[in-house]
This record gives C-alpha cells, structure tokens and sequence, in this order.
C-alpha cells in the first residue's frame, strides 16, 4: 500500500505565506568556489573568483536583494491578511515562525516550500535541524514518501541526505549540485562536545584541509528548525549563527512566546480541530478512589438485550473449586446469586442481582452496591489494573474495528510499556517466552474475539468475521523495541540524563520501515506494543487507540501522549479520509481514545489547560477597529479592504442583529445564525460574506457552554441514620450539649453493649476503593477561556469499578482511647464491644484504621442516641 498525497488548503496557505515574504525578490542563482585544498582559519570562506586557479565550483542560494524594509512591508501584509499582529520590526532578523498543529503534516509543508521556494526565486541549498533521532527518522522517511508527489507537480526530485560526519563526500555533493539539496542534521551533531559532533568544526585532512562548517555556509543555506523550543538552546542558538543562513523558517505546534519571531501563519489546536484536521479525542480514565474496599471480586463486562428474552449481564466473578479461586464469566440475569453460584465463598454474600437495567446500562445487587458496565470490584492489585486498560483498550479497538472494516480502514492499537520483559522474556536456552502483558494480553484478546464474532451481523458483516477468524492471536500483535545486536533479543531503549525519549535509531528504522505495511489488512498486525521512550517514532495515521502500561508521568506533557495517533486515517487506497471524502462526517470515524492510567477528569483537565497555555492571543470582541484595516478576499479572486466606514457599518449591523452584548462580545444569536448561515451582513459586502465569516471565527468567545455530560447517575450510597436520631425529644438533648461538655448518661450498659455489636457485624463497612473509568471526548471549542475552565471535553460514559486495597501502615493507633474519646464511653464498654464483634468486622480495622474509627464511632452513637430517645 502506498500514502497518497493531495492538496489541501491550508497547507498551501502556510507555504504562500513563506512565498510572499520575499515578493519582488528576482529568481536567480549563484555559484562560488569551494576551495582547492586551502587551510581555512576564520569561521567564513575566502571566495576565489578565478576559476583557472579555483576549478572547484559550487552553487548558493542568492543572497536577498531587497532591502530590509521591503521585507519588513511584506511580512505585515502577510500578517494582516491572515489575522495575526503586525511585526514592528525584523524580529531575529530574517527569522519567520509558522505554527501549525500536530498531525496537519507540517513537514509535507516545508518540503513543499523548499519547492516553491526554488520555483520562484531559484533557491535550492536547504538544512533541517531537528530535536531528536525520532524526528530525523520521521523526516527522512516523509522525503521518500513524497517523492513521487512532487516529481509530478514540479517536474524534479530533491536530493537529500541525513548528516554523518564520516560521510563528508554527501557535504561536497551538497555544495556543488544545481537542484534542490537538502541536508537533515539533528541538534546535537553540531552543539555538543563530543569527539564526532567536534569533526564539524575541525580542519579535516580527509576533506581537503577544510572545516566541512566552512564548506556549508558558503551555500548561503535556508534554514528550516523543527520544533525550534526542542532545538534552541543557548549552545545551539550560538552554533547555529556558523551556519551563516539565508534566512530561518521556524516550524512548531508549541513554539515559546518569547521566539515567536515575525509570525506569518497560525494553525492552532483550535483551528486544527474545529476544522477537522485532525482526529477527535476520546478519554477513558481509569483511577482508584476511595480508602477500602471489598473482598468480592465482580466485573462487568456488559449487558445482553433481546427483544425475545429477559437482558442478561456478563459478569466476571470467583468461583472456589478444589484447587483454590478461578475466575469465570457467564450470562447471569435477575435473581441469580453470586454467593451459591461461587459455591459459597462468604465475600459473596449479599450479592444476589436484583436488576439489570439495560437502559441505565447497570446492575444492582441486594446489597445496594450497583455497577456499570465496564466497572469492578474487588481484589484489584497491579496487575488487575493493567488488566482492565488492556482488556478496555481490546473492547474499543473491536468497537471500532466494526464499524470502519468495511469502510477499508483497518485500526491499529498502541500499547507503550516501560520495560520489554513485560511483553518478551528469555529462558535459559534462549527461546522467546512470552511476558506479563503478551499473557494478558492473549488471555483478554481470545474471550473479547469470541464474544465479538457472536454478536456481529449473520449477513452484512460475514467478511468481517472472515478476517477475524483469519488471525491468530500471536499474530495480532508484534514488539517494536531496541534489539541487542549480539544476541538478536529485545532490548529497553537507552534514555540519556534529563531526556524521556530514546535515540534509538536501529528502533526508529523499524517502525518507519514498517509504517505503511501496518496499515494494510494482509499484515495481520493491529495490536502494537513498544518502549514507552519509542514514542515520538509513532505517527502512524491509523492509530485508534493509544494505551500507557506504566505509571503517568507528571514529566510527559498530555499533547505528548495524544499526538502519536492524532493524524487523520487512511483507506487501503492510501485515502487520507478527511473533509475532501464525500458523504462522511471526519469525526465520526476520526476518533482517538486514549485509555489512560489517571481519572479522566485528572487527564482531560491537564490536557485542555496544555492546549488553553499554548494558544495564540487572539481577538475577542467585535469592535470597529477588529475590522478595519483587514484585507477581505473571495473565491473570484477579489479583494476588499475594510475602511473606517465600512468597519462601522459592519459593527452597527452586529449590534443590530443581537449578534454581541454590551461588552462588544460574541452572543449565542451570532453562533446560532452562522450555524445555519443566516448571518445578516451589509449588502454591500455580501460578496465577501465568507471571509467576513472566517474572520469573525478567529474570536475566542466567553460564551458560558455546559461541555460537561455524564451518562451515569452517582451511585454512592448516603448514611442513613435511625429515626430516633431526627426525633424531637433527641434534637432538644443535642441542643444542650456542647463541644466540650461533660456529661454522665444512665444507660443500660449490657443492653447498649449487645446493640452496639449487632450494629457494627450487620453495618461497619469502610468506604470502597474504586477505579474510576471516564469515556469522554472533545466537543466544539469556541474559546480559550473554555480550555482555561476545563470545560472543552464532554464525559460521554462514567463507571466505577469498586476495588479493596489492603492497608500497610507504620502508624500506631490506639483503637481503644480513639473509640473513648468518639463515643464518650467507658474503657470497659469499648473493650467489651470489641471482643464481642465478629473476626469479619474486625479485620476491617486492619485494612483501614481511619475509616473504621470513624465509622464505628458513629454507630456506636446512633445506638447510645436511640436508647436515650427511648
């Protein structure tokens, strides 16, 4: 299968915009001498004109002839024309930023204007600095793919290489070939101190006693920096000047404000999703929650509706047998009893279903505890936690699968761990066996395949179980790790100091040779695992799912984690499926589900205030001088520029039409009518009403929007004190007393003491740890002020999977005194309730001091409350 590339919009915007800075620059090239072997001693070149002494002749870019502030005029126009601030000056002098988002295909961008570029003004010398080896790699393998692309839209290839300081010769033919060369050098290759970075800079008796630096700013280079607050360290900033650039061209997504340099085209996360450039964002957090638990392990995997029969609840549960616990799954429905269906394991008691509700998607047992589908309770240790991301991320790759097999879109699944040994291990003899997570993984995979195949359409959907059935589960999944070149195994990848991603490039070569094999459906690969420090090598388009095995770590920014799956999908065609596609909605097919290690609301929290922290200050009020000035252009090519009397006209007939309030802000009438393109605006400007409309669209608005909807109700159950506590006779008791008053009841001692007990065997729980899983995703966002509120992600479906945790604690408590000093009774009362209560009750205590103290405290008050009410 092989990518297509089409022309899209607004990639030929950001590369114009490149173009027009240099409006009236003329198209001409220029050749120099590269040196007969001369010794070079200063940083720049000593040109030779005579060709009979200097035979060696090279090309350059030529040098800008227009004057700077030529320049300076047509970066604001471009500015302008595109919303964005007017530099005063030459910021960085020829220093131009574009900001574009992840996943819009930023490097097919400047690839394209180096082709521009060369088609208008005849340049052709162009240097790529990028961040990492991960980039590098990526890059490279974005040349190869669009070589064909270009070569029929201009008619020639560029030449291109990656940087190696052993293979000087790709540095000679850089310098003297005519068309358009590119070299692609990391960061580190010219900054650093070590012994290979070094060779840069040094006279070289192996390239003619010249410094190969010399050699390469003597081409005039155009410099083009990727992810330039990646690259821009002080060192880096300070080697970069040898180079002696044309000019720098500055592309990023997060690019730091304070080198923000003369921005001439924006492409925010705002933009980026609100036109469907990129894929929507789905959450499912998973997070533990609560002090304690329960002994009882339930899961349920979902319900079963019939218009035939009574809905049945899939539900995973322990059952003893003669060996020990096994867990089963089975169709239970109303009635069925998890205790004699355990064959009586005493956690179990109370759980007998009392209802399956398959419009709340729920169950209830007697006990009150209810449970939503996906939700468990119950021994949840490790590895039970990275069973269930593994087992949700399954059931969303088969979800989608579904639905977008027959559409010739075939859904890939990434996993990132920490460890290799957790998915591939070696025994004695050497021979692969299979890790922590390939185990589980297998195990959750067969019975979620099995159960898929038996739901799916008998006709429509008969070849989508033929591929299914066509593959094995060994085959489904693969590693793409490090690989020791002694022995061949598997390997984690090397991460330096202060760095979280691998400069593996044996890995990186891989994952790239494979990139576009994995999205055919003869590879039977869908499931991926791969190193956690691997992951700036994955963009692959058809990523749908994106699971983390390891711990969240507060270093990892959360674009980071999202921005490996969000580039819009292709077809077996080699279709990007996208806006162009007839008859589809992007996001409807379009939709990345990160299965995450946090609650969702920790996640997509952190996630819009990451994406709020980034974006540009725009505009965000309607006032006359938001129009004037602004340059209005249509599809026939005509232009208008808005004057001082237009700019009011317009603002008078958004005050006319309610269209923005008192504070000149953008209202819901406005939205509403652009929404169905009911927009009244000045005849006399009707021809340009949709660029007016795009204009008014780069407002934020403060709109107050509820983004937020949860599915489910909260099934928390509330304290229910007696009867006797509310009862007048013992509110007037409780007015009398105060804080720090003593007092001495006449209470029946043994009396009290057996109620006490009954009440805490039949009542004392501790509060129920519980995961947490959230299933969200991005709605239309219309402000910044939304992301800064957290109010740019919906909750589409919550569950609350209850889980025990055992308590170990060094902290010392004494049981007896905490309960005297609560319930204001007597040593010897407290000892005798305690030694009368059950072993079961007690044992609470040992999994949660805290929450048993205060719990116990408060039954045993309820019970000194109802015999002073008696």
């Amino acid at each position: 299968m092989k990518l297509k590339f089409k022309h899209q919009q607004f990639q030929t915007d950001a590369v114009q915009c490149v173009v027009d800075c240099f409006d009236g620059q003329p198209n001409a090239g220029a050749r120099f001498s590269m040196g007969p072997g001369k010794r070079f001693e200063s940083q720049q070149i000593v040109l030779e004109s005579d060709a009979r002494t200097t035979p060696y002749i090279g090309t350059k870019n030529n040098l800008i002839e227009l004057p700077p502030a030529k320049v300076l005029a047509n970066i604001k126009k471009v500015q302008i024309n595109h919303g964005l601030k007017p530099s005063g000056k030459l910021e960085g002098q020829y220093n131009l930023t574009i900001e574009m988002e992840t996943g819009t295909g930023k490097t097919y961008t400047y690839i394209k204007t180096m082709f521009e570029l060369n088609k208008k003004y005849g340049w052709s010398k162009f240097i790529i600095v990028i961040p990492s080896i991960a980039i590098r790699e990526g890059v490279f393998k974005s040349f190869q793919l669009t070589e064909d692309h270009f070569m029929a839209e201009y008619g020639k290839k560029a030449r291109y290489f990656i940087y190696n300081s052993r293979h000087l010769h790709q540095i000679e033919s850089f310098a003297s070939d005519t068309g358009i060369h590119v070299m692609i050098i990391n960061s580190q290759a010219f900054a650093e101190k070590g012994k290979d970075t070094r060779r840069i800079h040094m006279v070289l008796d192996e390239f003619q006693s010249r410094r190969p630096i010399d050699l390469i700013a003597s081409t005039n280079p155009i410099l083009i920096i990727d992810e330039p607050q990646s690259v821009e360290g002080e060192k880096t900033k300070e080697a970069l000047k040898a180079f002696m650039a044309l000019f720098t061209l500055r592309y990023s997504a997060t690019h730091r404000k304070d080198q923000e340099f003369n921005k001439i085209y924006r492409l925010d996360a705002l933009d980026a999703y609100n036109r469907k450039l990129v894929k929507k964002i789905n959450v499912k957090g998973i997070s533990v929650n609560g002090m304690a638990g329960t002994e009882a392990y339930v899961y349920l995997e979902g319900l079963d509706l019939s218009q035939k029969l009574a809905p049945a609840a899939r539900i995973e549960y322990e059952q003893k047998i003669n060996s020990g616990l096994k867990r089963v799954s089975q169709r239970l429905q109303a009635g069925d009893d998890l205790y004699q269906l355990s064959n009586k394991l005493e956690a179990y008691k109370g759980y007998t279903i009392t209802e399956v509700d398959g419009i709340r998607n729920i169950i209830g047992f007697a006990n009150g505890i209810e449970l939503t589908a996906g939700e468990a309770l119950g021994n949840i240790d490790e590895e039970s936690f990275r069973r269930i991301q593994i087992r949700e991320t399954i059931k969303s790759h088969l979800e989608k699968e579904r639905v977008l097999f027959h559409l010739g879109i075939k859904v890939l699944s990434l996993f990132f761990i920490d460890e290799v040994s957790k998915y591939r291990q070696y025994d004695q003899e050497g021979h692969e066996v299979s890790g922590a997570y390939t185990r589980i993984f297998e195990e959750e995979y067969t019975k979620a395949m099995s159960d898929a195949i038996k739901h799916v359409g008998e006709h429509d959907e008969k070849a989508f179980v033929q591929y299914l059935e066509s593959i094995q589960v060994k085959q489904t999944h693969k590693g793409y790790f490090s690989i020791d070149k002694k022995n061949c195994r598997l390997v984690d990848s090397k991460v330096s100091a202060r760095e979280t991603d691998s400069d593996d490039a044996d890995a990186y070569d891989l994952i790239m040779k494979d990139k576009e094999r994995l999205l055919g459906f003869k590879d039977p690969t869908r499931f991926i695992f791969s190193h956690s420090a691997l992951k700036e090598g994955w963009d692959n388009p058809n990523v749908f799912q994106i699971c983390t095995l390891k711990h969240s770590d507060s270093m990892i920014k959360k674009r980071q984690e999202v921005g490996r799956g969000l580039r819009l999908c292709v077809n077996q065609y080699g279709d990007r499926i996208d806006v162009s596609m007839p008859g589809i909605d992007v996001h409807d097919i379009n939709v990345l589900t990160i299965i995450a290690s946090e609650s969702y609301d920790s996640f997509a929290r952190q996630l819009q205030s990451e994406i709020a922290a980034i974006l540009s200050a725009r505009p965000q009020k309607v006032e006359p001088s938001f129009f004037l000035g602004h340059l209005l252009r249509n599809d026939q090519d005509e232009t208008l520029t808005i004057n001082k009397q237009l700019a009011h006209q317009l603002y008078k007939s958004f005050i006319r039409n309610d269209y923005i309030n008192t504070e000149n802000e953008l209202t819901q009438d406005y939205y509403d009518a652009a929404a169905s393109n009911r927009v009244v605006l000045p005849e006399e400007v009707h021809p340009f009403r949709q660029a007016i409309m795009d204009w008014v669209g780069t407002i934020y608005s403060e709109l107050s929007v509820d983004w937020i909807n949860n599915d489910h109700t909260n099934h928390i159950k509330q304290l229910t004190l007696s009867s006797n506590f509310y009862s007048q006779k013992n509110q007037e008791f409780q007015n009398r007393i105060r804080p720090n008053t003593s007092y001495t009841d006449d209470f029946d001692s043994a009396e009290l003491v057996r109620e006490c007990v009954r009440e805490l065997d039949t009542k004392l729980t501790v509060p129920e740890t519980f995961y947490r899983i959230e299933h969200g995703g991005v709605g239309t966002i219309r402000s910044k002020e939304q992301l800064q509120l957290g109010e740019g992600l919906e909750i589409h479906e919550t569950h609350i999977q209850k889980v025990e945790l055992r308590v170990a604690t060094q902290v010392k408590y004494d049981l007896i005194g905490k309960l005297v000093n609560e319930t204001r009774l007597t040593r010897k009362s407290i000892v005798n309730i305690l030694s009368s209560i059950q072993p079961g009750t007690f044992l609470a205590f040992r999994k949660n001091p805290e929450a048993f103290i205060i719990r116990a405290s408060r039954l045993i008050n309820e019970q000194k409350a109802s015999q002073r009410s008696r």
